[in-house]
């Protein structure tokens, strides 16, 4: 009687183990075997982290095998079980591979195909085919998408974490606990004794101190110290953590109206403001988004403002970018002034403040929350629906989307919902947020997720002009070494742009993500079908490039720009100044966020930028999902071109007082999981 020898390997998390029965059929091209219970007398089979193995007799050849089933039965309770991968030696010595990666959980059970990718045209036998059908439909009852809030990006449809498919929640919920894990942040950074003093103010700047962490020689430190030098303000927008803003200024607009002469004492080339303008010397930040968005006013004790700034900046002799001017609100006017640097001090700072706070808004929730976290669960959702297992670019996509649907659904339980943590100590808590969503989401739209067209449309592109734009640079070196791996795995399965075009399920794909994820708006232009291989390379770039190297980017400085109060005051509890010459320290320390509120800010960015127990960082494929040489062979190229980005990352930031590394791809994790 010929015999297979069938390994299964356990997973190593934390209760991947399981007591229950576990069955096996192996299916060929022939015939079935008979359903076997796969048992060792006196063994206590499928512990974590085991590998056991077992033998399955059958009566006849069962021809090529195509595919494994396996049952989960309870034993005495439900007992969840993690399979890592089975293989399967055939009696003729070979040895097949069929990759698993996934919970069975109740009385479920699971069918596996072998480990080779195949697109849907290249299936042979009615009974794959079949199997691939199944699996989507099954999928797709699973994963349904829901709208959150009208105009934002679909998302999927269950109100907790623990409703989400196994699939795909945290190993332990409690990792991702926010509450805990900001009233633990509080804690740790020793703030707690000032966490109800809600409505108190500091004393003075000096107070922020007394729950500032110091850390030596690190980034939060030195803003603390530089904070208030225009250099440092004007630093942030390329390297801090919202470096998506600032765009070359050609020409300045009319509601903000600045004159030669209320800029002269800044212009360092004696230069006209229109010279400065034609040799591409000037920038702008505009706030405008701000405009009319509902402050926060959850708490009736404590006023709460938002204003809409302008802000122009300018590249002096020494290529730094300084602010010349700022306008905090949108329609120019007597009670409008436009703010320049020889003003009074304290004019001068609390207009910089205003920024830096409006700033720390379009931040959180257009370029964070918007632009990596909705987004990415958008892609995420689509491919679970519309690509089975055996698809190459879900086994491509998948480490990049781990945890993403997960963590976002925690937010929206915990953290952005109405009554949530957000509302807590943010100006735009309280609905705010979910105005700033629904308005950017009428400018966003595909080709702003490109890289380097995205840094190309806000005329900040040339080297040249803009030598320390390390965002950019690094950010350029990762989107190619990116581009050249996709396009490695691309070549391996699509020989010609026809295969794309036949490809049924990536067109589904693409198509599920316009029309559902983002709900079909005009003016998203997100592609509905994928005409070329290089259309398909960029898709692919786009997706895996915005959950790791992008989130990275705005995540995870957030405790180095933004744990200094008023480097980013998360709230403003005074209304913006509507003349020059009134203010003074007293009423910026009473405007900038209470005692309360400012260790809120803190817990939440410091539990923000810590990575993950265990992280994954870009290029780490563990999971052996691919089983093709050249696949293999394409991530081992890509570990090498990144090891090289972060080599020379490294050696330029030695000795700097501000590196920069939130794009060295060390420090890049796989996906959106924070």
């Amino acid at each position: 009687m010929p015999n297979y020898t069938v390994t299964v390997a356990t997973g190593t998390q934390w209760f991947a183990g399981t007591d229950d029965y576990i069955y096996m059929t192996l299916v060929g091209s022939e015939r079935c075997s008979e359903r076997t219970l796969l048992d060792k007398p006196l063994y206590n089979d499928f512990e974590r982290g085991a590998v056991d193995s077992y033998d399955v007799s059958v009566g006849e050849d069962l021809g090529e095998i195509e595919l494994v089933k396996i049952e989960k039965k309870k034993y005495w309770m439900h007992d969840d079980w993690y399979c890592k991968y089975i293989t399967v030696k055939t009696p003729y010595g070979d040895y097949i591979e069929f990759p698993c990666f996934r919970w069975l959980y109740d009385d479920k059970e699971v069918i596996l195909r072998d480990g080779r990718a195949r697109l849907p045209q290249h299936e042979k036998t009615g009974v794959v085919k079949q199997h691939r059908r199944k699996e989507l439909e099954q999928r797709q009852k699973t994963y349904r998408w829901k709208e959150w809030h009208p105009g934002f990006p679909m998302s999927i449809d269950a109100k907790t974490h623990s409703e989400l498919p196994r699939d795909i929640q945290f190993d332990s919920e409690k990792g991702v606990d926010f509450v805990l894990n900001y009233s633990k942040a509080i804690e740790n950074l020793c703030v707690n004794q000032f966490m109800h003093m809600f409505q108190s103010s500091w004393g003075d700047f000096a107070d922020f101190e007394r729950i500032f962490v110091r850390i030596k020689n690190t980034i939060s430190e030195y803003v603390m110290e530089h904070w208030k030098e225009d250099f440092m303000f004007g630093y942030q927008f390329l390297n801090g953590c919202n470096p998506v803003v600032i765009r070359k200024c050609t020409e300045i607009p009319d509601k903000f109206p600045v004159t030669q002469k209320i800029v002269e004492d800044s212009l360092e080339r004696g230069l006209t403001l229109e010279e400065e303008l034609k040799e591409g010397n000037l920038f702008i930040a505009d706030y405008e988004l701000l405009d009319g968005v509902t402050p926060n006013a959850t708490d009736p004790c404590t006023l709460q403002y938002l204003a809409a700034p302008i802000c122009l900046l300018y590249k002096n002799s020494q290529n730094k970018i300084m602010p010349i001017a700022i306008q905090l609100g949108q329609r120019p006017g007597e009670d409008n002034p436009i703010f320049i640097p020889t003003d009074d001090e304290y004019d001068w700072l609390l207009a910089k403040i205003w920024v830096r706070s409006s700033d720390f808004h379009v931040h959180q929730t257009v370029t964070h929350l918007l632009r990596t976290h909705l987004i990415s669960e958008v892609f995420g959702i689509a491919m679970f629906r519309q690509l089975p297992a055996v698809h190459p670019v879900f086994k491509l996509l998948l480490p990049h989307i781990r945890f993403t649907i997960a963590i976002n659904t925690k937010a929206r339980e915990q953290l952005i919902c109405e009554c949530g943590l957000f509302d807590k100590a943010n100006g735009t808590g309280g609905g705010g947020h979910v105005e700033l969503v629904q308005r950017s989401m009428k400018t966003f739209t595909y080709k702003s997720l490109c890289f380097p067209e995205a840094i190309k449309e806000r005329g900040m592109d040339s080297r040249e002009e803009l030598p320390y734009y390390f965002y950019r640079d690094d950010g350029c070196r990762v989107w190619e070494a990116v581009t050249s791996f996709v396009t490695d795995v691309v070549d391996i399965y699509y020989d010609k742009d026809e295969t794309v075009q036949e490809d049924e399920e990536i067109q589904a794909f693409v198509k599920d993500v316009c029309s559902f994820g983002m709900q079909d708006f005009d003016y998203c232009e997100f592609p509905k079908t994928l005409q070329t291989k290089k259309q398909l390379v960029e898709y692919l770039t786009i997706v895996i490039f915005t959950a790791s190297a992008q989130h990275a980017a705005v995540n995870f400085g957030q405790y180095d720009w933004c744990s200094w109060i008023p480097n980013s005051p998360p709230t403003m509890r005074k209304p913006p100044p509507t003349k020059k010459g009134e203010v003074d320290l007293k009423y910026i320390v009473e405007s900038l966020p209470d005692r309360g509120r400012s260790c809120w800010h803190l817990g939440a960015v410091w539990a923000l930028s810590q990575f993950q127990e265990n992280e994954l960082f870009l290029g780490m494929y563990p999971d052996e999902h691919f089983i093709e040489k050249p696949v293999k062979e394409a991530m081992v190229n890509f570990r090498k071109k990144l090891a090289e980005v972060a080599k020379d990352n490294k050696s330029r930031n030695e000795g700097k007082k501000l590196p920069y590394y939130y794009l060295s791809p060390d420090r890049i994790p796989n996906s959106v999981a924070v």
